[in-house]
């Protein structure tokens, strides 16, 4: 079901776990499929992602998504990460069977809840 390269991140996934210094924090979840994910970003004063990870709670999909989205985040401004598209996560996997692409809509919408709660916080610190 899942390409040598889903299953080698899966089993070696990057980015895991909280972040300290985290200042931005976005949670998602599927009903339907049960995962929950979350994302976790240091961004700073120029509005640049230094770093970002994930705990998430899923299949191997949800996982390996999860992944690659902070990887490809880390170093954009916040404006960048929210153009990231779910297929830019799709192809760096290789593929995701057709049922699991989901996944890597969840992982766009993490970072997208993410930087929202960021601009919130922003916003009431003024």
């Amino acid at each position: 079901m899942y390409n040598e390269k889903v299953l080698e991140l899966f089993k070696n996934p990057k980015n895991v776990g909280e972040i300290e210094g985290a200042n931005a924090i976005g949670k998602v979840g599927n009903a339907a499929c049960g995962d929950i994910m979350q994302i976790f970003l240091r961004i700073n004063d120029k509005g640049i992602v230094e770093d970002a990870s994930f705990q998430t709670f899923g299949c191997a999909a949800a996982i390996v998504s999860s992944s690659v989205a902070c990887d490809i985040i880390k170093g954009k401004t916040i404006e960048e990460a929210l153009k990231i598209e779910n297929q830019e996560i799709i192809d760096i996997l290789g593929g995701l069977p057709e049922h699991k692409i989901h996944c890597s809509v969840l992982a766009k919408e993490a970072i997208e809840d993410a930087i929202a709660n960021y601009r919130k916080a922003q916003n009431s610190n003024k």
